[in-house]
């Protein structure tokens, strides 16, 4: 397959006028927002854009606001010239890089309120963090009004967050939610994962055994969700995962705990393994 540089655009004007252009010859638009440190799970995303829709956009951010005091926001990696080569391999038509000026000009002020469903969970362990996704996503939304935008399940809440944001603000946009990718092994592709060490790596795999533990439960016909969150703990803790931020079992749409297993239950954990946070999720579908 021949490789087609993408457009590369920076400016905010730039990409209004590419959306309008794009739009005056009839074409659909996809959108796949992103922070760069691209891996395979963002190019699934890709894919279905370019298989979805006429005209794909990536952008490539790492949004300040969604970044506690305390978080990586500094050290977050930046691969812009790979991220680019990866885009061409999958022929991108165009890629969003603004600065963060663009996005966030000296006397800025205006921050969203997310949706209820970002209070529990990751909203609990870092505040701010959705307030600071649900003004970047409507942002990158107003500035690329496209048909469709992809996510990807493993950020299960801050999908909920994107999709309830969009239907509460009347947003004329289809999000379209993508499998999570995972690597052979069963981790979760992440842009964190990259932070582990060959120990920590191994050591990661237990967020996914927790999970799976869950599944397999739930598949005998186990239905208390207390019972299955002591089985997913007690698989983290063999693994020597002390630091966990949540275990949960939770309706899919509001994200409240569930005493009773059903097909709307989706488990989530939240644990750090050395100094690197990981998030995974499943659903318990029976």
């Amino acid at each position: 397959m021949n490789q087609k540089s993408p457009v590369v655009v920076t400016e905010i004007g730039a990409v209004r006028q590419l959306v309008r252009d794009v739009r005056a010859r009839g074409k659909t638009i996809g959108l796949v927002p992103t922070m760069g440190a691209l891996h395979e799970g963002h190019m699934s995303l890709v894919c279905r854009a370019a298989s979805e829709t006429d005209y794909s956009i990536v952008t490539i951010f790492v949004n300040p606001t969604q970044f506690g005091p305390s978080e990586d926001f500094s050290r977050y990696p930046r691969t812009f010239d790979s991220d680019l080569a990866l885009l061409a391999r999958e022929r991108v038509d165009a890629v969003f890089v603004p600065s963060t000026d663009q996005m966030y000009p000296n006397d800025f002020s205006t921050l969203v309120q997310p949706p209820r469903v970002a209070e529990p969970w990751e909203g609990r362990c870092r505040p701010g963090h959705f307030q600071g996704v649900a003004t970047i996503v409507l942002k990158l939304l107003n500035v690329i009004p496209a048909d469709v935008a992809f996510f990807g399940q493993k950020d299960f809440q801050q999908v909920r967050v994107v999709q309830d944001m969009v239907r509460d603000l009347n947003l004329p946009i289809r999000i379209e939610v993508c499998p999570t990718v995972r690597d052979a092994d069963g981790l979760a592709m992440s842009s964190r994962n990259r932070y582990l060490n060959a120990t920590e790596r191994r050591q990661s795999l237990a967020l996914v055994q927790s999970l799976r533990r869950a599944g397999e439960l739930a598949t005998q016909g186990y239905r208390d969700a207390a019972e299955l969150r002591r089985e997913m703990l007690a698989v983290l803790e063999r693994a020597g995962i002390t630091r966990i931020d949540y275990v949960a079992l939770v309706h899919r749409e509001t994200l409240a705990n569930v005493e009773q297993v059903t097909n709307e239950t989706v488990a989530l954990v939240a644990a750090f393994v050395g100094g690197t946070r990981l998030i995974d999720n499943c659903s318990l579908g029976l």
